[in-house]
């Protein structure tokens, strides 16, 4: 037996062990280190350098509270937490691990309401249920692609100003929580509506004083409401035939789980959601915004 100190070490041991001693498929070594390097991504948002052997239980356990937090779905908690498990108990086989900070970690309650994810199928079923034969269809359509291309708040979809849109390097800034701004990037689809939306639809209604720089109105030309776009969006589900219950904040949600179910980096999930951490309350460091594109481009299901 021997110690380890860096995660880097411990990593390629735990690889090894499963290809050699455990004679684990590629697929199945590969999806057990993202779960880890998941973990380890956290600990270094969190300004944490505990090294594997410093690991304790309010570690696991914070992390679990974070990616509940994603919207990540039960099931894919208690995947990543069996990984978590895997690893840890290896660490006490081979690198005397004292204590397995896993040992009395429990998966996500089956009671305990989390937050509805929409599978990728069903995000295409309700777009798919909107009627862009009228006016009203293709705006809905732009405002859904954004919702879920952008993984936008409700009160940020309707706040978003034409004036914030910088489609030739293909992001957004919002407005979100005690006015704080970012950038977020926008996919070629949502950009693709918003476009067919804004000259084909809001050019030809009549805009009303105050709302010449929103981006999504109604009929009379004023700024939309959360109450209308909820409604929009109860209405599609139930003709999309989805029994879920689902709000703008499921597309938020959705997009979250679908990039980190995807192999997207924490931190640019974080940076794109605006989120402060749960755990230290303070805003995660920033990324370069073409690494955040990037991470669109590769994880996003409609990029």
């Amino acid at each position: 037996m021997k110690n380890i100190a860096s995660w880097d070490d411990a990593l390629l041991d735990f690889k090894n062990y499963m290809r050699l001693e455990r004679s684990m498929s590629d697929n199945s070594i590969e999806a057990y280190l993202r779960d880890v390097e998941r973990f380890r991504q956290f600990l270094a948002l969190d300004n944490k350098k505990t090294e594997p052997l410093a690991i304790q239980a309010n570690d696991i356990r914070n992390f679990l509270i974070y990616i509940a937090e994603l919207g990540m779905s039960a099931t894919s908690q208690a995947r990543m937490l069996s990984g978590l498990k895997a690893f840890f108990k290896f660490m006490m086989y081979e690198h005397q691990l004292s204590i397995d900070p896993t040992q009395n970690i429990q998966g996500p309650q089956i009671g305990k309401k989390l937050p509805e994810v929409l599978e990728v199928h069903e995000v295409e079923q309700i777009l798919a249920a909107i009627d862009v034969s009228k006016p009203e269809g293709i705006r809905n359509r732009a405002m859904l692609e954004t919702l879920y291309s952008s993984g936008l708040r409700v009160s940020e979809l309707i706040d978003l100003r034409i004036s914030n849109l910088f489609f030739d390097i293909g992001f957004i800034k919002v407005i979100g929580k005690n006015n704080k701004e970012r950038f977020v990037p926008i996919g070629e689809e949502a950009i693709k509506h918003i476009g067919l939306y804004m000259k084909h639809v809001r050019a030809n209604w009549d805009i009303q004083k105050g709302s010449e720089d929103v981006v999504f109105v109604n009929r009379r030309g004023s700024q939309l409401t959360r109450v209308m776009v909820f409604a929009i969006i109860k209405d599609l589900t139930l003709k999309a035939g989805i029994t879920k219950s689902v709000s703008p904040h499921t597309f938020r949600h959705s997009f979250a789980t679908h990039l980190l179910e995807g192999g997207a980096d924490l931190r640019a999930i974080q940076e794109m959601l605006g989120h402060e951490s749960i755990i230290t309350t303070q805003i995660y460091t920033h990324l370069d915004v073409e690494y955040l594109k990037q991470v669109i481009k590769e994880f996003h299901p409609r990029s």
